[in-house]
């Protein structure tokens, strides 16, 4: 039925439900089968909601952030990535098309902002990414 992944204490789990019936739920975990049983539906509204946090307001991450040996790219807004244009070991100069990012129903482009040389890329295409999460790490 539905694929979803998920990264718990660090750790990535690739969730397949394969079949729903009332509070029963069958699932397989990394490819270990489970039944579970849900205490209630969650039901989830077709609109978005705004959820507003009591922590202090910190300013939107920045599209890279550096460290002295390697600089990350982080998703500039949440989204999807649709293509990716580079490789790992590929060099890259500034302003070269990393990978392209679709959000609400827009195409973004994601461009490195430093010469370097393409480390190790943490996504793949059609995976859903939210802002700040790390893309690609450039050695």
């Amino acid at each position: 039925m539905k694929k979803y992944k998920f990264k718990v204490n660090g750790n990535n789990y690739a969730v397949h439900i394969t079949n729903v019936e009332g509070q029963a739920i069958e699932l397989e975990v990394n490819g270990t089968p489970y039944t579970v049983q849900m205490e209630k539906e969650v039901k989830s509204s077709k609109t978005p909601q705004l959820v507003r946090s009591s922590a202090p307001r910190t300013a939107a991450p920045k599209a890279i952030t550096r460290s002295a040996k390697k600089s990350n790219i982080v998703a500039p807004l949440p989204g999807t990535v649709v293509s990716l244009n580079v490789k790992e070991g590929d060099t890259v100069k500034q302003g070269d098309l990393l990978m392209t990012m679709e959000a609400m129903k827009m195409e973004n482009n994601v461009l490195s902002e430093t010469d370097g040389t393409i480390g190790v890329i943490k996504v793949q295409e059609g995976q859903s990414v939210l802002q700040g999460e790390v893309l690609v790490e450039m050695a």
